[in-house]
């Protein structure tokens, strides 16, 4: 790769080698329809909704924290933490959308990760149990799926929420599932899904590699599913489901997205898969009126390090001489996703860097302030705040009709003795 070539086309490139902070807007994106003939042309949201719905029984009887048997998040306001915020200057309402308290799983994995298992036990159970979509899908917790289930085997490769998603409910149907994770993963998470029935398999390389060798082994085993994190459009399915489901919450708060109120949306982003569906399903639904911006760790910046360099999934944070290394351990990737860069690259409105010495003091704020938990990955979001109201170029600034949601990603399973540490320590940088 010819470094000094690719920073004099692209001089931003030299800041993030540096690890600096930075907002990048994109210049290339399209509007929705523009854009529609991609990679994710075949991504159905009605009939994924319509899936999750007819597994709802079966979600309800499994996991009683699931109401209904819905995995779905609540849309709050959070007008004082919205205080503490880009000095006080946010123009327009703040929410947070809830995935850090999703059922079954606590984080935004529980959408794509649990979509996927529960698309193939489905297909298992038609051909070999008999279900149909008219039955009540509790059955599949009778002893005869159980049976069914257990000769097929699941893997995926993860830093940690997507491991913990997929563990949990892949043990809880009856399939054999190996989690393989990376060095980056924290402990009570390997902890808990060894709790939960699942085999976890540690590296100590990073994400990359550990999804490498978990496609590797999954490849010479005809009964195993592999999770892909990097290239699933059933994965991406299921997180886009999320866009129905907002537009639904945001309409039973008589909240309106138009060209008059505007919606400003900020994911954390690891390797891509969550954020680029949830972006992809919330384009689908509010169009030109939705911008979304992606926030990854200054140690970590795959996707718009791709983005940026046009290279995407061809470049990885190491080219560049970065170690990877962040307290944001699910956004601890170095190479971003090859389906979600492809598709981002039109959809996706900016990124931004964020260092991770300020992920501790915004947890410990949003405690203090809302009295709401969320692990230090999905702190990276509030900084969006600062860049998107601060006379941005490239898209409407927002004003006081606006709607901002900063996409709270996991956090509700931490252990409590974590917590405690985490917070402590954003005290402590405050």
């Amino acid at each position: 790769m010819d470094m000094n070539n690719l920073l004099k086309k692209h001089p931003l490139i030299e800041d993030i080698a540096n690890c600096k902070e930075i907002f990048w807007v994109n210049a290339t994106a399209q509007s929705f329809e523009d854009a529609k003939a991609d990679s994710a042309e075949s991504v159905d949201i009605d009939a994924a909704e319509a899936r999750l719905l007819r597994f709802a029984p079966f979600i309800a009887k499994m996991f009683p924290d699931a109401k209904d048997g819905i995995i779905e998040s609540e849309l709050k306001e959070i007008s004082r933490m919205k205080e503490l915020l880009a000095g006080g200057e946010v123009k327009g309402r703040l929410f947070l959308k809830c995935d850090s308290h999703l059922p079954v799983s606590g984080s935004i994995k529980a959408r794509g990760g649990i979509y996927e298992v529960l698309k193939l036990a489905e297909k298992i159970a038609m051909e070999e149990g008999g279900l149909t979509y008219d039955d009540d899908y509790s059955v599949l917790a009778e002893p005869k799926f159980k049976d069914i289930f257990s000769k097929y085997k699941v893997a995926v490769g993860s830093t940690g929420n997507l491991g913990l998603s997929i563990g949990i409910i892949s043990a809880t149907i009856g399939f054999e599932v190996t989690v393989h994770m990376s060095a980056d993963a924290r402990q009570w998470k390997k902890d808990m899904l060894r709790a939960k029935g699942a085999k976890v398999v540690e590296y100590p390389d990073d994400y990359e590699a550990a999804v490498a060798q978990g496609r590797r082994e999954a490849a010479e085993d005809p009964a195993c599913h592999f999770v892909d994190d990097e290239n699933s459009l059933d994965l991406f399915e299921g997180y886009s489901v999320a866009g129905k489901r907002l537009k639904k919450q945001l309409d039973d708060q008589g909240i309106t997205i138009d060209q008059d109120h505007r919606l400003y949306v900020y994911l954390p982003c690891g390797v891509g898969g969550a954020p680029g569906g949830v972006a992809w399903g919330i384009k689908k639904y509010f169009g030109e009126n939705a911008y979304c911006f992606f926030a990854e760790p200054t140690h970590a910046p795959c996707m718009v390090l791709g983005l940026v360099s046009g290279l995407k999934n061809k470049i990885a944070v190491g080219d560049i001489g970065i170690d990877g290394k962040t307290e944001a351990d699910g956004l601890a990737v170095g190479r971003p996703s090859a389906l979600v860069s492809e598709i981002m690259d039109s959809q996706l409105t900016g990124c931004f860097t964020v260092d991770d010495e300020k992920l501790y003091p915004y947890l410990a704020e949003l405690k203090d302030s809302e009295d709401i938990f969320i692990e230090p990955s999905a702190c990276a979001a509030f900084e969006g705040l600062k860049y998107v109201c601060g006379s941005p170029e490239g898209f409407p600034a927002p004003d006081e009709n606006s709607i901002h949601i900063v996409w709270a990603t996991g956090g509700n399973m931490v252990p409590e003795d974590e917590k405690e540490a985490y917070y402590k320590r954003g005290c402590e940088g405050r």
